[in-house]
């Protein structure tokens, strides 16, 4: 989806207010370089703007931060780690509405899995661990069709998309979500109205 991401670009200062991911509060409208909102948008900036570098703008700091342009908000590997599952809500739910076999729900209730997570700019490597030595691993390419597994164990192909942060794809009766929040990685699954969500904390 996102080829040539190209060299790293220097940007802008950090801030301490919430805002945009990738924008500095002075970067969300026009400056003395010109009209920015952030890199998948417009161009990208050579330096931080006159504000920031003054350090005279509420909530930024002087200290400049060099970023890696990644585009669509990728970040510096923000998924790149080894999670331990730590919780989850609606499991009974939603594997019934997705039709996985009852010996299959028995051995993912409340399963110790750990998910790792290998990420090099849009190309990852997602592999769940379970207890007893099973793994499953999905390797994709954001914006490019790979072929993929389900919980259950089925082949399908899908392409993975990358919104607001958020890995996104389709499985072929659900639709899932993984983000970091908060240091732990999030996944959510919908399927016809009912919501699957798993909570996973880090340890590498």
């Amino acid at each position: 989806m996102f080829p040539g991401m190209g060299p790293p670009l220097p940007l802008w200062t950090t801030c301490s207010v919430p805002h945009h991911p990738h924008v500095c509060p002075c970067r969300t409208g026009a400056s003395a370089l010109g009209s920015f909102l952030c890199p998948s948008s417009g161009p990208a900036p050579t330096a931080p703007c006159p504000s920031c570098a003054e350090g005279s703008r509420a909530g930024c700091s002087t200290a400049a931060a060099i970023l890696l342009y990644q585009p669509h908000h990728l970040g510096n590997m923000a998924f790149a780690g080894k999670y331990e599952f730590e919780g989850d809500e609606n499991y009974d739910d939603f594997v019934k509405k997705i039709g996985l076999a009852s010996d299959k729900i028995e051995m993912g209730r409340n399963c110790k899995i750990v998910t790792e997570v290998v990420q090099n700019g849009n190309d990852f490597t997602w592999t769940q661990h379970f207890p007893g030595g099973r793994t499953t691993t999905n390797t994709f390419t954001i914006g490019k069709e790979a072929d993929m597994e389900t919980m259950g164990g089925k082949k399908f192909k899908a392409t993975v998309k990358m919104e607001d942060g958020k890995i996104v794809a389709d499985f072929p009766n659900y639709h899932h979500t993984a983000e970091i929040c908060g240091g732990k990685l999030v996944e959510i699954s919908a399927a016809s109205g009912v919501v699957y969500k798993r909570t996973s904390k880090r340890i590498a």
